[in-house]
């Protein structure tokens, strides 16, 4: 039997049309991949069909032919992601603040590539689940790949940062001075993607909102701050900065209701040792950043936990009590 048309790209049609139409629930008669081959401009035979579904296997594509009838029915057993696994990665996308509406539909439309047209409308429903808020900086996604690639060649990175101003337009911070930074890391912290480095100039480890960040350029000059960050466990790092604010590291001695027990190995972990103080209490020392957004932290949990030590602490405390009274008092 001669040759049927266009046969150098029906392999590949064939993939395409079994990774789309099938899945454990959706199958394909032979006649039916037949007609949609020659929607393709691709015509075969039933036995040249048979050869090539089994050369998919080579391909990493399991295709099983079940007798129903007097038909095989044919689907594909196995992909890469199960959609369980997909839809806990559209749902990550979808709920990360960093990255921009724009961005998120772009990242899911290439993550239903990898299902059934079925599967993908069950993902494009979890498009929908709520509206939260997304970042408006749509360069962000190559931000980051530009500071990982900066990471990895040992550079240091430019860049300027800006801010919001009241009338909702985008105003540089310093004038449009560019900030000259070594990268070290990625941290996520509060729903934000932040950089954390070396600023060689005040010497000091600071870090930067990624989604703030503009023009960002790899330059020619070496990373600096190696040393400091030598010890430094990035997640330790983030757990002791509230909201990613800076501070002086303190160890700080909290007096703690026990109904926060879970409040507290939530924020600190497990490793946190809980020591009673009474039959209500327990007192534990935390490594933190004393910034205002730690005190705001310990304020929202009212009566239920108190300051102990330092004393330089609980003066800042104290003066925040004052500073709110003053504000809102009469």
């Amino acid at each position: 039997m001669p040759k049927g048309k266009n046969q150098k790209f029906k392999l590949y049609r064939l993939a395409q049309i079994m990774l789309e139409n099938t899945d454990e629930e959706h199958y394909i008669t032979m006649p039916e991949i037949k007609e949609k081959l020659e929607e393709y401009e691709v015509t075969a035979d039933r036995k040249s069909i048979y050869n090539d579904l089994k050369d998919l296997e080579k391909l990493g594509i399991e295709v099983e032919g079940e007798p129903v009838g007097n038909r095989y029915h044919y689907h594909v057993v196995e992909r890469p992601f199960e959609l369980p696994e997909l839809k806990l990665l559209v749902d990550a996308i979808q709920s990360s603040k960093f990255i921009t509406q724009k961005k998120t539909n772009t990242l899911i439309k290439k993550l239903e590539k990898l299902v059934s047209k079925y599967d993908a409308q069950k993902l494009q429903r979890q498009v929908y689940v709520s509206g939260r808020i997304k970042a408006m900086n749509e360069s962000i996604y190559y931000t980051v790949d530009a500071i990982h690639n900066a990471i990895s060649e040992n550079r240091k990175i430019k860049f300027q940062y800006y801010q919001w101003n009241v009338k909702k337009e985008m105003e540089l911070r310093h004038d449009g001075a560019w900030y000259h930074i070594s990268p070290w890391g990625l941290s996520w912290d509060d729903e934000n993607y932040y950089l954390v480095g070396y600023d060689s100039e005040a010497e000091l480890i600071k870090h930067y909102r990624v989604d703030k960040m503009l023009h960002i350029r790899m330059s020619t000059e070496a990373r600096e701050g190696k040393e400091h960050f030598k010890q430094l466990d990035m997640a330790d790092y983030a757990k002791k900065s509230f909201g990613m604010f800076g501070g002086k590291e303190k160890t700080v001695k909290l007096l703690v209701d026990n109904r926060l027990a879970g409040v507290i190995i939530d924020r600190f972990g497990k490793d946190i040792m809980l020591i009673p103080a009474d039959e209500s209490h327990f007192t534990v020392n935390v490594d933190v950043h004393v910034s205002k957004q730690f005190l705001g932290w310990v304020f929202s949990l009212g009566e239920q936990v108190k300051i102990l030590s330092p004393e330089e602490v609980v003066e800042q405390m104290q003066g925040e009590v004052k500073r709110l009274v003053e504000q809102y008092g009469e």
